[in-house]
């Protein structure tokens, strides 16, 4: 137990209930246009963080690199195109169908790992990705005998998926260098603006929603983003970031719960079958990959 009174596994279990509850959100949204809800939940949170970023740790800004804002931009573009792809997903296909695609994010990063930065291929971590490509089929198999569109669903899942391994990838090294919580302003920041021209270019409308709407959208915020993802930001100075991420991979779990009691959404056994077997192959996969890199710092 530490200083603050509650462990670190019982802030990652708040985390992972947390970050179920975004994509219901979304679906309780459906008069407003997924890159509106976008922008609304990074908007939002940019505001809620501004009185204290601003007043309290604003001489942090000055630390960062010209080469750190540069890809701190970039990292919000692909922050936005990662919530516009996911939502937009959500009209289309189930909730435990998109966030299962969008829990991969784990071997594409991987895969621009090796890439970019000449990751080594353990046989664990190809084996286990061959599993998820397994589940991932049996569930967009399922998803085709509903409808073209629920497969048209998953593969723009796939796609956020790939746009928020880009967002970690691009943001990796600035996070080591700058201050987690300015460094998280800078990024929502640009993403929000980023969304604001989108939904401009698009002529999108940005009012006229019911109070619902405008409580879904503050919740997005609040929920998912604060309770979710900042409080696996806290955690991470406690446990390792494979206990984290292994925590995540149940996101799909409890999303699919709450879809089922709030949206009424029933679970396929195709989805139940396919999200198992992605669930097992990416615990695999994590556990294969933590032990190259424990290996790696010991040999170091």
């Amino acid at each position: 137990m530490d200083k603050r009174g509650i462990t670190p596994y019982i802030a990652v279990t708040v985390g992972v209930f947390s970050v179920s509850t975004a994509a219901v959100l979304v679906k309780l949204a459906d008069q407003a246009p997924a890159s509106i809800i976008a922008n609304y939940r990074l908007l939002l949170a940019v505001l809620i963080m501004a009185p204290y970023i601003l007043l309290k740790r604003r001489n942090e800004f000055s630390f960062i690199y010209a080469k750190d804002w540069g890809l701190s931009i970039l990292a919000g573009i692909f922050l936005a195109f990662h919530f516009i792809l996911w939502f937009e997903s959500l009209n289309y296909t189930s909730v435990a169908s998109s966030v299962v695609f969008v829990t991969l994010q784990p071997i594409f990063a991987f895969i621009g790992t090796y890439l970019f930065f000449h990751e080594r291929f353990t046989y664990g971590a190809i084996i286990s990705m061959l599993i998820t490509i397994i589940g991932s089929v049996i569930i967009s198999w399922g998803d085709l005998q509903i409808s073209g569109l629920a497969l048209f669903g998953d593969m723009l899942a796939l796609l956020g998926a790939v746009m928020v391994t880009g967002y970690f990838l691009v943001g990796q090294n600035v996070r080591k260098r700058a201050p987690l919580a300015t460094y998280t302003f800078i990024v929502y920041g640009i993403s929000s603006l980023t969304l604001v021209i989108y939904n401009l270019i698009l002529q999108q409308p940005f009012f006229g929603y019911d109070l619902d709407h405008w409580l879904v959208f503050l919740a997005l915020a609040i929920i998912p983003t604060f309770l979710g993802h900042s409080l696996f930001n806290w955690a991470i100075r406690w446990v390792s970031t494979s206990t984290i991420t292994m925590g995540m991979l149940f996101e799909p779990v409890g999303a699919s719960i709450l879809a089922y009691f709030i949206l009424g959404e029933n679970v396929t056994w195709f989805q139940i079958l396919g999200g198992s077997i992605v669930i097992f192959g990416l615990i695999l996969f994590i556990l294969s990959t933590s032990r190259v890199h424990t290996r790696t710092a010991e040999e170091k």
